[in-house]
């Protein structure tokens, strides 16, 4: 498959209205402003905001010879530029990194494979990279690095800098974050104040996955005082470069309890999940990236008898109930610039993929579509959420230089994006916030989705002769969901008393809870539980790593009624920005909901609330 994808008709009549044309949608902005007078911060036509740039390529069109390939239903193509190439500031460079020898770090496939991936023309200096050393920056030294930024960045008129603790992981480990902004400090509200859109870079929340977090270190430097500091003119930055220090030292992929933190952005049962969610409520990024790297060979040399061979694989946020909106600014103002300027660093893209550990399975799946993953999990928290995977679990150190060079890239890239879209962010965001707020009460909301079945001509590698090898694959795409599940939207939810650990969770991702003041009635609908199955949650890879966790599946029916809601109660209300969120995570026949995984026990500890409610509510502290 081509960097670039074929750009075709929908072919899926369920997803057509998500994917309509772009006069389509200015005229059902235009009728949503109006329902929506009373917002502070009006939307310009979509037209006007998603303007084409000076075209240097165009997406190619569907290939006649490849009818019975399914072109993926992204939305319309616009023109874009790529970027100039990416360049890194000698700001005190240590020694230059050489590779390791390959005698002590056995090829997982053939030499010409691995010419397939030749060093960037930049050599990245960070402490893991330096020559000679067989390991990765550890966590001291990535806490002294990011120190040294904020003392350099701090030191500049007007650039405020530091270093935050966010938490800290099962081990004991401080997981901190930069902050570097040009504001009057770097609290939430300085960088609130300034008016710029935030972004929020994450790295390593699977500890044996490096790329990310090294890459992180190289933008730190180049942000706090080398060539990308002029972009903190136009946007804030926000940068965990290790999310999961337990998982790192000890080159494993999930938390020290074993758990897979990037499935844990929902219930947020991990410290680790915890810390980043805290930092995306308080500064409310409009962009996120989540760096990760993914799998050469493994069950893909044993399924296909290839080797994987892209330099990236991106997505965005691909869940139920997402803003049309923030997946065409993902798609339009993002994806396909990140592509375009990639592609001009000779590194090759597609969409990401990965495949079950089940060697009998040979289905290809895209990122997941549940509301687990911190890719997703954002774009419910209407921020444009990047997934950058990087070519590296498996090899070790193996085209490490490379790999931190496209990590780099990307990121560079985004961070390019955001600062050229600025003003456009500064309506975007506000405007999805106040339409999702203003869906309480009516329409239907989709409980549970999935992708669709297609058929993708994806390329790979030969793993002898290093050659191109393209198969058609038996492909889930999760840029079209299929409804599986919907019911009315409510107006909010009510929880018991009781309810205090979902309160909490719901809480640290910043949605809005009630408690009340008064007892009082609602009409609202109970949930009444029809079958029950307990089993390990599952995802496109297999079974979840979730520790000694298994999930309650439900299935339920609606008992519309009137509902006695006693004082001490809560209420989670619909109409504010976070209510797709809340829908995640209250509707219980899912396998990501609170109730599935036990925190909420019981059934009739929660209810839907289907009309205003009238009694007295008061905030919670």
């Amino acid at each position: 498959m081509p960097d670039s994808i074929p750009y075709g008709p929908v072919k899926n009549p369920k997803v057509a209205h998500h994917h309509s044309s772009m006069t389509k949608l200015a005229l059902s902005l235009g009728a949503t402003v109006l329902m929506l007078g009373c917002a502070s911060s009006p939307m310009p036509e979509w037209n006007s905001i998603f303007s084409a740039r000076p075209a240097a390529t165009t997406p190619p069109s569907p290939q006649p010879s490849r009818p019975a390939i399914v072109a993926q239903t992204v939305p319309q193509a616009i023109a874009v530029a790529p970027l100039p190439e990416v360049k890194v500031s000698p700001v005190a460079p240590p020694p230059p990194a050489t590779p390791m020898p390959l005698q002590d770090q056995p090829l997982p496939y053939s030499a010409a494979v691995a010419s397939r991936f030749p060093p960037p023309p930049i050599t990245y200096s960070t402490p893991g990279l330096q020559g000679g050393r067989n390991t990765y920056t550890s966590q001291s030294e990535i806490q002294a690095w990011l120190r040294a930024q904020a003392t350099a960045a701090g030191g500049v008129p007007g650039l405020a800098a530091a270093v935050i603790p966010a938490g800290t992981s099962q081990r004991g480990e401080t997981i901190e974050a930069l902050v570097l902004a040009r504001a009057t400090g770097t609290d939430p509200a300085a960088l609130l104040a300034n008016g710029r859109p935030t972004v929020f870079l994450v790295g390593q929340q699977h500890g044996n996955e490096p790329a990310g977090s090294e890459a992180l270190l190289v933008m730190s430097r180049e942000l706090a005082q080398g060539l990308l500091r002029s972009l903190l003119d136009r946007i804030n930055v926000v940068i965990v470069p290790r999310a999961n220090p337990d998982g790192a030292s000890a080159d494993r992929r999930e938390t020290a309890n074993g758990v897979d933190m990037n499935r844990d952005h929902l219930l947020l049962n991990t410290p680790e999940a915890q810390a980043l969610a805290k930092l995306t409520r308080d500064y409310h990024p409009t962009v996120a990236i989540d760096a990760h790297e993914y799998t050469v060979a493994g069950r893909f040399l044993e399924k296909f008898g290839t080797v994987q061979k892209f330099d990236a694989l991106l997505q965005y946020a691909t869940t139920a109930n997402l803003p049309e909106f923030l997946t065409k600014a993902s798609e339009e103002w993002y994806r396909r610039p990140l592509v375009a300027a990639l592609k001009t660093q000779g590194l090759s893209t597609e969409w990401y993929y990965t495949t079950s550990s089940d060697l009998a399975d040979k289905k290809i799946s895209m990122g997941g579509t549940l509301a687990d993953t911190g890719r997703n999990v954002e774009g419910l928290k209407n921020a444009v959420s990047l997934l950058v995977e990087t070519r590296g679990v498996g090899i070790g150190r193996l085209h490490i230089q490379r790999r931190v060079h496209t990590q780099v890239a990307a990121m560079t890239n985004v961070l390019n994006s955001t600062a050229q879209r600025a003003s456009e962010l500064s309506q975007l965001r506000p405007y999805i916030d106040k339409e999702v707020a203003g869906l309480a009460c009516r329409n239907a909301a989709v409980v549970e989705a999935g992708p669709t079945p297609a058929q993708y001509e994806l390329t790979m590698l030969d793993p002898v002769t290093g050659a191109d090898k393209t198969l058609v694959v038996n492909w889930d795409s999760a840029l079209a969901l299929q409804t599986i599940k919907t019911r009315a939207r409510p107006c909010g939810y009510w929880l018991s008393a009781s309810s205090s650990t979902a309160v909490e969770r719901l809480r640290l991702q910043g949605v809005q809870v009630q408690r009340l003041a008064e007892a009082g009635s609602v009409l609202g609908d109970n949930y009444r539980e029809t079958s029950r199955t307990v089993s390990e949650r599952q995802d496109v890879r297999g079974t979840i790593a979730d520790g000694n966790n298994k999930a309650v599946k439900v299935e339920v029916g609606l008992a519309r009624g009137l509902i006695e809601v006693p004082r001490g109660s809560y209420y989670v209300p619909l109409n504010q920005p976070l209510g797709n969120l809340v829908i995640a995570a209250l509707e219980p026949d899912t396998q990501s909901s609170f109730f599935a995984n036990q925190l909420i026990d019981d059934l009739k500890n929660t209810a839907r609330v289907m009309a205003p409610p009238a009694f007295r509510l008061e905030d919670l502290p």
